[in-house]
């Protein structure tokens, strides 16, 4: 795990070097065990390069560059993640006569490229963000890995090309405009990125499971983006009808392979442990591969309804592991806090389960480990959420009479306000692209439409009529939505969308990383996807419990209170659940929703803004406070994300 950066310019500059260590500088945090640098002065490319030392620890520094002995001389590449079954795929590219420089498997992505050209990202298994530079070729590959678990983002201007893990490192040099996006600002209060969007204007995330191929092209470079990958889920009718014995013994299969390539590294790995069936199937399996005590680090919560320890202890001491609690205060989930995650995530969050995971990561580390094993993926790929068995619910023939929707609802209204929403809406557009407005959505179109009285003219004159739930719709690709299921429909929009920008974002990649802490989600091996996606919807929910074939796959290492618990949303309290949080988002308030703070932005409009807030200081409506508790939270960061980075 590592941080990436760098430059392609149209001509080399004499402070390169300068600029370059400045762009370093920036991912520390990403890689405090070392860093690298090719500077190129005649094809004026700058390749940097931040690591945190996984595997082959006295070997694996880079940039790594190629060998004239192999062919791959004059190329150079800079990775960030991890590539699995590299030892296999290493010791075939060997008798096929490839030399290696290090013990690395970062190493691999060089000889696999020359030896199969831009086919190599197939022989690729893992989460990963790279960059390869061909001098023969004159072309820069940029790749990103299939869900997008790794960050990238790259800029292309009048001054070049530039790349990095993340954004704060390209906005290092000054030849990277640092002009803030209102139309992606608009998203960010909703919670919903178009996928590719940033903040700022002209830098844009590779997307998961595409590669961006930048060629010299005169006196500057043209760019071709492909798709590689994608979460091509059957037609309708053609999902692998198998017995239930054989889906279950397929998916258990898988996973224990998925997470035994996780366990692979030449430091100790660890895992997270929540309350839910996905980290607790991850540990029961990492227990018996290992065969000896696993390290379990759990978030803890000082609002009982939120807090699953208790559930999570149970599972350690099932399986023996040696489970450390870190108990989170409200003051813990504000204040600085507030502000670092706001830094290290590089965009704003709904709910501080984000800042509660960044002080996860921090404790992680400083009891010596590097790396953790997650759960995150198995809701996306097995149908988890609330909102999916809501719409399979609605949509469904078979379920369309069933009560087991309202019951849901009943359970979790908790969470209305917030990933459920309280009545029903639909937009043209996603009418048009999928058939229906899925419910995951709504919550958040619900949060827009609160949001539009709130922003000042000037701010809505920015926009020019531009419509954020349209752009959303129009983003996802129809010919993956045609013909599909509607699980599968709203399994892929949520993939293309919220697991990327959200789940593998601030709930993952970059609190863990502003610690130097690697997650390796092992639900989202590609080879657990593809198999995923093929069982029939009525195996990954039956009779109305999500993950049913996950839960029966895994029903010999899970404690009996847990086989047969409900999906809970896994979320930090929101600030109207307690004075004390409410007090701690009062100073937040105060320092960057201010009048000056407000009229220096220019995004709301003070007087609505203030009567909102007071508003929500005298309700006690739990699912109307939850919503201003997203709104505050987006306001807050939209302000302090402009002066931290």
């Amino acid at each position: 795990m590592c941080g990436i950066a760098g430059l392609w310019a149209r001509s080399h500059h004499p402070e390169t070097v300068i600029r370059a260590e400045k762009m370093a500088d920036a991912l520390y945090h990403r890689g405090p065990d070392g860093r690298g640098f090719h500077i190129d002065a005649r094809n004026a490319l700058a390749m940097i390069h931040t690591r945190l030392s996984i595997i082959g620890l006295n070997a694996g520094d880079q940039p790594i560059f190629g060998r004239e002995s192999d062919g791959t001389g004059g190329m150079v590449l800079t990775a960030n993640g991890e590539f699995y079954d590299y030892k296999r795929i290493r010791g075939l590219l060997r008798t096929d006569g490839y030399d290696f420089n290090t013990k690395s498997d970062s190493e691999l992505a060089i000889k696999l490229y020359h030896k199969h050209g831009l086919d190599f990202v197939h022989h690729l298994r893992g989460e990963f963000a790279f960059a390869i530079f061909d001098e023969a070729k004159q072309q820069l590959i940029l790749v990103r890995d299939r869900f997008g678990i790794r960050p990238l983002f790259c800029h292309v201007g009048e001054a070049g090309v530039f790349w990095g893990s993340e954004i704060k490192a390209m906005l290092a040099h000054p030849d990277v405009p640092r002009e803030l996006d209102p139309r992606a600002q608009l998203h960010q209060m909703m919670q919903v990125m178009v996928p590719g969007m940033t903040l700022w204007k002209g830098i844009e995330a590779v997307k998961p499971g595409h590669m961006l191929i930048v060629s010299r092209d005169g006196d500057g470079f043209a760019v071709e983006e492909r798709r590689y990958w994608d979460a091509d889920f059957p037609l309708d009718g053609e999902h692998d009808e198998l017995p239930d014995e054989e889906h279950i013994e397929n998916v258990r299969k898988a996973l224990v392979e998925s997470i035994a390539l996780r366990l692979e590294a030449d430091v100790p790995v660890a895992c997270y442990l929540s309350g839910g069936i996905d980290s607790c199937s991850i540990l029961g399996m990492a227990a018996a591969i290992q065969q000896s005590p696993v390290k379990a680090f759990t978030i803890g919560f000082d609002d009982a309804r939120y807090d699953e320890t208790s559930i999570a202890t149970e599972m350690a001491e099932m399986v023996g592991a040696d489970q450390d609690i870190l108990r989170v205060s409200a003051a813990d989930l504000y204040g600085q806090n507030f502000e670092d995650a706001v830094y290290y995530s590089e965009r704003t969050f709904y709910n501080t389960l984000g800042v509660a995971k960044m002080l996860m990561s921090k404790h992680v580390t400083e009891n010596g480990y590097k790396v953790v094993i997650t759960g995150e993926g198995s809701d996306e790929l097995f149908g988890g959420y609330a909102q999916f068995k809501a719409d399979y619910f609605l949509h469904d023939p078979a379920y369309a009479t069933s009560a087991a929707g309202a019951e849901m609802k009943e359970r979790n209204k908790i969470f209305s306000g917030s990933v459920l929403a309280e009545e029903t809406i639909s937009h043209p557009a996603f009418e048009e692209v999928m058939g229906f407005t899925p419910s995951w959505i709504q919550p958040w179109m619900l949060v827009y439409e609160r949001v539009k009285p709130l922003l000042s003219d000037e701010f809505v004159a920015k926009l020019d009529g531009y419509d954020p739930v349209a752009a959303i719709a129009y983003s996802l690709d129809k010919s993956m939505l045609d013909g599909r299921h509607v699980l599968d429909k709203v399994q892929y929009s949520w993939i293309k969308t919220m697991l990327e920008g959200q789940i593998l974002n601030w709930g993952g990649d970059r609190v863990d990383m502003a610690n130097s802490l690697e997650s390796r989600p092992a639900f989202l091996d590609h080879h657990v996807a593809e198999l995923a996606m093929r069982i029939p919807p009525s195996v990954r929910i039956r009779d109305g419990i999500e993950k049913w074939v996950v839960r029966e796959a895994m029903k010999h290492v899970l404690p009996e209170v847990l086989y047969k618990r409900e999906k809970f949303a896994f979320m930090a309290p929101p600030a109207h659940t307690s004075d004390e949080k409410g007090r701690e988002i009062d100073l937040l308030l105060d320092k960057w929703l201010s009048s000056d703070k407000i009229a220096e932005h220019g995004i709301f409009d003070e007087e609505k803004l203030r009567a909102s807030i007071a508003e929500y200081k005298q309700s006690d409506d739990h699912t109307a406070n939850t919503r201003k508790d997203i709104i505050l939270n987006h306001a807050i960061a939209l302000h302090a994300i402009e002066e931290l980075i």
